[in-house]
């Protein structure tokens, strides 16, 4: 018992995923496939070669950011369903600087970086505003952020960072001095996506696993997340304490757009929200909303959904399914958090009962 309930949430997450690859199994059956083969090429399609493994790290990074940026709004109380939107914005930041100067990758790179916080950050601290001082529900808000950063981006791309003339949907790709690949990394994994945006990821991890248990801020966040009334009370500024922390999960996400758009792809497309910023909340929920289980997840993810669609060129099982099997995981991530927490309050109610009986017997004799 002492070992379930010391690993009780990485216990709980592995169940979800091993009921969730059960679940596509049984569709793969209902289709008329069969499981073992597209279940081998989803994983061969993302560790068989080098270049696969990159892609897939590649893509994990910015899973991981957009993971992150939920799991620390999660963590303050706050759900910020707006990670899409703000990773776009803080992409579109990234990529105009990028676009507009050379000045070496030396200056370039860490200015890139601190554009995509920016933008992430300005992106999400509306929301944070309007739940401070309005009480507008951050789900709301953030939502109609997403679709203000789409026509944004789109319009801004379509008139003054498109290609060419002939093609206004895309944005020119960024060049070599504002890219977040480096030729060693690229040649280590035989050419493929991976860049500096994993290190940056696994560093943020580190870095907000530190702020939430080591530090001051920290603490007065999660207690915001948790009452805050008595955080209020205990003397706490609220109003500031949920502009910061949305601040900060907009910042994740808008450094997910500079790894992605200028790292993964290396250019924009218009008139498309980014999937990794709604896959991020896949990602928080798999990793329970800790910064350790979201880098796990991340990895998960990223493998799962590099390698789809080489599971339809070989085993002829369409992508789609990959998207299912994360959705049921999704499903009993969520049912077995609820499941546990029952689990505890009956445990509770039990030793309640117990100790009641107890102090009876006591005053009986």
């Amino acid at each position: 018992m002492k070992f379930i309930d010391r690993y009780r949430n990485a216990i709980l997450s592995v169940l979800a995923i091993v009921l969730g690859l059960l679940g596509g199994a049984v569709l793969m059956l209902a289709n008329g496939s069969n499981p073992v083969e597209g279940y081998k090429n989803l994983f061969l399609g993302a560790l068989m070669s080098p270049r696969r493994i990159g892609n897939s790290l590649a893509l994990a990074g910015t899973l991981t950011l957009t993971g992150l940026s939920l799991a620390f709004a999660g963590r303050t109380g706050l759900f910020n369903i707006g990670a899409a939107g703000q990773m776009l914005m803080g992409g579109f930041f990234a990529c105009a600087f990028a676009l507009s100067f050379d000045l070496g990758k030396a200056v370039n790179l860490p200015i890139v970086v601190l554009l995509s916080m920016l933008g992430g950050a300005l992106w999400a601290v509306i929301p944070g505003f309007l739940k401070a001082k309005f009480n507008v529900h951050e789900v709301v808000s953030t939502i109609m952020m997403n679709w203000i950063a789409f026509w944004f981006v789109q319009y801004m791309i379509y008139n003054y960072f498109y290609e060419s003339d002939s093609v206004r949907t895309a944005t020119r790709h960024v060049r070599a001095s504002a890219s977040l690949r480096v030729e060693w990394l690229s040649n280590l994994f035989e050419g493929s996506s991976i860049n500096l945006g994993l290190f940056i990821a696994i560093a943020c991890v580190a870095l907000t696993a530190f702020i939430l248990n080591r530090t001051t801020l920290g603490y007065q966040l999660k207690a915001v997340g948790f009452n805050r009334h008595a955080a209020e009370y205990a003397g706490i500024n609220v109003s500031k304490g949920i502009i910061l922390s949305m601040s900060i999960s907009g910042a994740l996400a808008g450094l997910a757009g500079a790894t992605y758009y200028c790292g993964y792809s290396t250019n924009i497309q218009a008139g498309l929200l980014p999937s990794q910023g709604f896959d991020g909340i896949a990602v928080a929920l798999l990793g329970l909303n800790t910064p350790s289980g979201s880098f796990l997840s991340a990895l998960f993810l990223g493998i799962v959904q590099s390698g789809k669609n080489f599971m339809k060129t070989q085993a002829n099982i369409e992508p789609e399914l990959a998207d299912t099997i994360i959705a049921i995981i999704i499903y009993f991530a969520a049912t077995s958090m609820l499941f546990q927490r029952a689990v505890d309050w009956l445990r509770k109610r039990n030793a309640a009962k117990k100790r009641a009986i107890s102090c009876k017997e006591r005053l009986d004799t």
